[in-house]
């Protein structure tokens, strides 16, 4: 099928500051050269995922898509770095469009605190104590006390980052669901958490937050000493990011289901 879509050609590159990384950029730049991102087509990111996010986060205002290339330790959301064929690589990819998370954190002095997680948003305890809290979906208390040390809640594209860690599920890209998953639920101890659409408003309270308090995390952004969070999709933001032909986030989601 003919693709009318110009070719990405101006590339604005950036790295994290791990040395391979920088070397890595120091090296495309002198081979493809580069432009500013408010300028690019596409922006290729070196580094592992925390970078990638990182990225996203930074560029999100600018609508550009990310072509990760691995430079880092995980690299779950990279290509394999190559300065070989770049430029048929990027226009050859596989695009996937995410929506983040918008957390709404009010702190113990009722102040509100804004921000968008790309992989989960997460209630963590802050002390030695368990938190105790209650969750509520669509506005209807559904669990009406959870002892554990948090919950989170994933988006698909974090299924299989810190929400896999605490045994939550891995939900494929398209599935337009959301992962709600304890983190070491003491009682009930045999929740496993649940699975939400997309569409889905999700309140979590601190029960007695002076003697067990916690903090939100949207990715790594995080507000302590919180009375309650409220959690939703923003299907007015997207991001794209690009994998290789045949290597796509749906495949790899997939086959991280079947890894040992």
């Amino acid at each position: 099928m003919f693709d009318a879509r110009p070719a990405l050609t101006r590339i604005a590159f950036c790295a994290s500051d791990r040395p391979e990384a920088q070397e890595g950029m120091a090296a495309l730049v002198a081979r493809y050269g580069g432009v500013p991102e408010s300028e690019a087509q596409v922006i290729v990111a070196l580094g592992g995922d925390g970078f990638m996010l990182e990225t996203l986060h930074r560029t999100m205002s600018l609508g550009r898509p990310i072509y990760g290339m691995n430079r880092g330790s995980v690299g779950f959301l990279m290509n394999e770095y190559s300065e070989e064929g770049l430029i048929d690589r990027i226009n050859s990819a596989e695009r996937a469009v995410i929506h983040p998370l918008t957390m709404v954190a009010i702190d113990s002095h009722r102040r509100q605190h804004r921000a968008l997680a790309i992989n989960e948003v997460s209630m963590l305890r802050q002390t030695r104590q368990t938190a105790k809290l209650r969750i509520s979906i669509d506005g209807k208390v559904r669990m009406n006390e959870l002892v554990c040390d948090g919950v989170l809640v994933a988006t698909p594209a974090g299924s299989t980052a810190y929400n896999l860690s605490a045994y939550g599920p891995i939900v494929p890209i398209d599935a337009k669901v959301l992962a709600l998953t304890p983190i070491s639920a003491f009682r009930p101890r045999r929740w496993r958490g649940a699975l939400l659409s997309h569409t889905a408003r999700v309140t979590i309270e601190v029960l007695e937050a002076d003697k067990r308090p916690a903090s939100a995390v949207a990715d790594n952004f995080e507000v302590r000493d919180i009375v309650e969070v409220h959690i939703g999709e923003d299907r007015s933001v997207s991001m794209a990011m690009m994998f290789d032909a045949g290597r796509s986030l749906e495949e790899r989601v997939l086959a991280e289901q079947f890894s040992g």
